[in-house]
């Protein structure tokens, strides 16, 4: 499963107007799961909460159809869905043993180059907040029988301090946050609470200047 940045263009449908079809727009999926920004021949399109979106194949539209939410901008601040991951020594982590802690999650794997660039700068970010009832957590989506060794050895050569856990339960964390490319971040404040996320490449000043204004409130 491969994810990588993304964009959405939308496209608003009035009531009652009837809306002309573009020959050419971004296709909503692959805007998401392969970063495509540039306007495709339009295949198919779909109406959701009276918006227009278009895309470049019906598979896409399917996937889309069948979960339209995931490909929508985020709803802030929302509930973070209850989920589960596996520490490298086998410990279970929750979102309630997390409770009453600030806690950036960060959805990465082995095999995404823009995730490891990033590494660094959240290694410094938890370092530096960590007196602020603050913490990054990194949950790796790499999958197969050798997911544990690769990252445990992967974790060991960059050196990583702050906590990384394997998406390897029956109900992977990353389909409950609906996480459709890597990198993909959510924090998360004490209640429980999705309060700001990125999705996608992002410059870590603007991580570190969202965090902080969390933080300051």
């Amino acid at each position: 499963m491969k994810l990588f940045s993304f964009c959405i263009f939308l496209f608003v449908a009035l009531p009652g107007f009837s809306q002309q079809i573009p020959e050419r727009a971004v296709c909503s999926v692959c805007a998401i799961q392969h970063g495509e920004s540039q306007p495709e021949k339009v295949k198919a399109w779909s109406d959701y909460k009276e918006t227009r979106y278009y895309f470049c194949s019906d598979n896409c539209k399917k996937e889309f159809d069948a979960d339209p939410e995931g490909f929508l901008p985020p709803v802030l601040p929302r509930p973070a869905s209850a989920f589960a991951v596996e520490s490298l020594t086998g410990e279970t982590l929750t979102k309630e043993s997390l409770k009453g802690k600030w806690v950036l999650i960060d959805f990465w794997a082995t095999w995404c180059k823009p995730c490891e660039k990033m590494m660094p700068d959240l290694h410094k970010l938890h370092a530096d907040f960590s007196n602020r009832n603050f913490a990054v957590i990194g949950i790796s989506i790499d999958e197969g029988k050798d997911a544990y060794q690769k990252v445990k050895k992967f974790v060991e050569k960059r050196k990583i301090g702050y906590p990384i856990y394997l998406d390897v339960k029956e109900t992977p964390a990353w389909a409950a946050f609906r996480v459709k490319a890597i990198p993909a971040m959510f924090l998360m404040n004490p209640s429980g609470e999705i309060v700001a996320e990125w999705r996608g490449e992002v410059k870590y000043e603007s991580v570190r200047l969202d965090v902080t204004f969390h933080l300051n409130k």
